[in-house]
This record gives structure tokens, sequence and C-alpha cells, in this order.
């Protein structure tokens, strides 16, 4: 039997028809939640760039899949770190091999548009951390002239001020990097990670410190949320087995920096790899990756003091650490193991919460910024022809992990760093 409809029933089923569409419509267009931008380090193009992977992440079930448009030319060889500006506007990418940053303006559809290039103040750039007003860089080793592989010297760091927008003739996006801070003590762009100690009259009081030829590598480096202080992990590459170090920076008007404790650094084991902190700024946490633990720290008055129980067991070769803005956990990527730790935190103490699986050899670790919902990893995969990124769901009452489905995901070869931003540039 063939039912008839009349006029206003037949608008009736199109008003209704009409808003599920839109309803169906606007689920898809919000169910992104993060936009993952992975730095994969073959080259590729005529230029022989390295690439951006742009993934999205699915709210509900975390599925990631590549928009349309991905992957974009990092803008120069052998890109090997990532920042994102505070206001997720701007993503820095570091590309090694030309001691450049190329600064990207990121779509609300997560496409990237390169918008400057600067050069490091030193050479070979390997870590990127960002505040609000100020981008910090560390440089393997100083721009002096006599620094080269073959005739190394130690690291350094270097400060771009983040311009605001212009407007006129030639108008710039907000977030350029600006001319370099200059260190008044050496007249230069950029402050030296030299290994000091206290001469036999000094101490921390009075600052008599006296200088080391020894060579110091750094490792990374982070900005602590509040903004104040800078710090960068480091090891003596002249002695064996090397000797890890933590260099401290706080962070005056117009980013200019003064060593923590007279200069002289912090103990940190043996090589340390990778340093994240917590939200309060109180916490600091360092992985070793010869020793295969996680060193804590408590900052006050400008010092870093161990925590009773460091350092935390982690796996092997832990080559990254990310603690979550917004539930007390903390996870580290051991890269020979091929698998995640997941730490609880309380009074700033890690207890192993599980280990988990991820892809071969993860080198990076990162979580979305818009839930704290998801957990990811850049994996590296050395001699496949491609490099994947895993992703977790954790739960915010245990901080346990569990793989998305379809995890691993495929990216270009040889990843090195992930960063992510909310779908829109904004915090849902």
């Amino acid at each position: 039997m063939r039912m008839k409809f009349n006029q206003s029933s037949q608008l009736l089923l199109v008003t209704a028809a009409s808003l599920l569409a839109a309803g169906l419509i606007t689920a898809c267009g919000t169910a992104t939640t993060d936009f993952v931008y992975v730095a994969s380090a073959k080259a590729a193009g005529t230029n022989n760039y390295g690439e951006i992977d742009v993934f999205e992440i699915n709210s509900v079930s975390g599925f990631m899949r590549q928009i349309p448009a991905s992957p974009f030319p990092s803008g120069g060889r052998n890109p090997v770190a990532e920042a994102v500006s505070s206001d997720y506007a701007n993503l820095y990418v570091v590309n090694q091999d030309d001691n450049t940053i190329v600064q990207f303006m990121i779509g609300p559809d997560g496409k990237l548009y390169p918008q400057n290039t600067v050069n490091t103040p030193g050479i070979y750039p390997l870590a990127v951390t960002v505040n609000g007003t100020n981008l910090f860089v560390v440089d393997t080793y100083q721009p002096l002239s006599a620094c080269s592989n073959a005739d190394p010297c130690s690291g350094s760091v270097g400060v771009f001020p983040l311009l605001p927008a212009t407007t006129g003739a030639n108008p710039t996006p907000s977030g350029a990097p600006g001319t370099p801070v200059t260190n008044a003590s050496i007249g230069a762009s950029y402050w030296p990670l030299t290994l000091l100690s206290y001469t036999s009259s000094g101490n921390s009081s009075n600052c008599k410190t006296s200088a080391s030829t020894d060579i110091i590598t750094p490792t990374a480096v982070n900005v602590l949320k509040s903004g104040a202080d800078l710090f960068v992990t480091a090891y003596d590459a002249t002695v064996t087995p090397n000797v890890g170090y933590v260099f401290g920076f706080t962070i005056s008007s117009g980013g200019v920096l003064a060593p923590l404790n007279c200069g002289v650094p912090f103990a940190a084991g043996v090589h340390p790899s990778a340093i994240a902190s917590d939200s309060s700024s109180t916490y600091v946490y360092v992985t070793d990756s010869i020793k295969g633990d996680v060193l804590g720290y408590q900052l006050a008055s400008g010092l870093l003091t161990p925590l009773a129980s460091s350092p935390f067991p982690a796996g092997n070769q832990p080559t990254s650490i990310v603690v979550d803005p917004a539930y007390p956990y903390a996870y580290v990527a051991n890269s020979l193991d091929g698998n995640v730790t997941a730490y609880s935190i309380s009074s700033g103490e890690l207890t192993s919460i599980g280990t988990y699986a991820a892809g071969v050899q993860p080198v990076a670790i990162g979580i979305d910024p818009s839930t704290e919902h998801f957990v990811f990893t850049a994996n590296f995969t050395p001699g496949g022809t491609s490099g994947t990124v895993s992703d977790f769901e954790l739960s915010a009452s245990a901080g346990t992990l569990v793989n998305t489905q379809h995890s691993p995901y495929t990216s270009n070869a040889l990843p090195t760093a992930v960063a992510a931003v909310p779908h829109g540039n904004s915090t849902q």
C-alpha cells in the first residue's frame, strides 16, 4: 500500500531531512579534536626537504588519518624538532642541516602555510620550545668558526622574540621570529653551555666559579608553564662514561637569559635525552637514555633538588617524555623497547602504571591539547620505506593506555618529532 502525503507533510519531511543532514555535517565538522604534525627527516622533492605529515584525530574513536593536502614540505633539510605557539596559530619547524627555523601559519583546517625562515645563532639546531613571547632554540655547537663535526665544541641556546602582527604594504602575521636576543655578557646572540664548578673559595651564595674546557653536548630543552625558567639537558662528551647535566636559566623581560645556580649545572645521570615539567612549574623530569630511568626534581628558589625516590625506572633507551597538563600522569617513550611507560604522579613522585606497545623505535611523544585524552608517538622505524605514528586513548581516572583502532598509522619515512593543536586553533 502506498502512503499519500499532502504538501504540509512533504514540507515537514523535507525540513526534517534537511535538519538531519545539517546535524550530520555539523557532527562530521566537529569530529576532529586535534591536528597532529609529524616531522619526517627523509629527503623528498626537488629541494631534498623533509616533510610534515598532518593527521586529524577523531574525538570519539581517536582514529587518525592524514588530511587531504598532507604532507607539506618542511622548508629545509632534516627536520628534527617542532614547537607550537601558545595561541596554536603557528608551527615552528627546526631543520638541522640548514640551521633554520621555519614558521608555518596553521589554518583552521590544519593546513600549513610557510611564513618566515630564520637562521639559528649556532650550528646544527636540535631542540626548540616556545613560551608566550619567545622562541628558544638549542644548537649543537656555538657559532664559532672553529666549531664543526670534525672539531666539536660545546652547544648554546638562542632566543628569538615572537613579533606581533603588522599591517601596511607588507603585513606580517603574528608569531614571526624577530632578531635574536643579545647576551650582553659576551656581546653575541647566544648563551654558551659551559661546564662550571665552584672554586675552593666559592659556593652558591657568592658565585665564584671556574670554567672547564670539556665539550658539553645538549640534547633537549623545556620552558616552564609559568614562563619563568628554561632548562636544557646536556652531557659531557669529553669523559667516558658521559656525565649528564641540566642547565637552568631565568627568563627576564625581552627574553634575556640569566643562568640559575651561578651557571653551575645540576647533575643529571649519564646521558639525559629528554626533559619535561608539570603544569604547576614545580617538578622537572629528565630521561636518561643510558641508564634507562627518569630523574625527578623539585624546583624551588632556582634550584633543582632530586626527589626522594628518584630515579624512577623506565625502559631501554627512553628518548622522550611528556607530562599530562590536566591529569596527574607522565608518559615515556622507550626507543629500544618500542613501547610507552605510563606513570601516576603524586607530590612529584612517579609510580609506574604499566607499559604499552607502540611502533618500532618511538622517538617523540605528545598529548592532544584539546582534551588531553590521546597520547601519540612518532616511531622512527629505521631502514623502512615509511615510519609510523602510534595513537593511544588514555584513561583519565587511571592513566592507563589503549591503542586506538588501526594504530600504528603510516607516516613518511624517518619521523623525528610531533606537535599538535586543537581543531580550529582553539581549545574545545
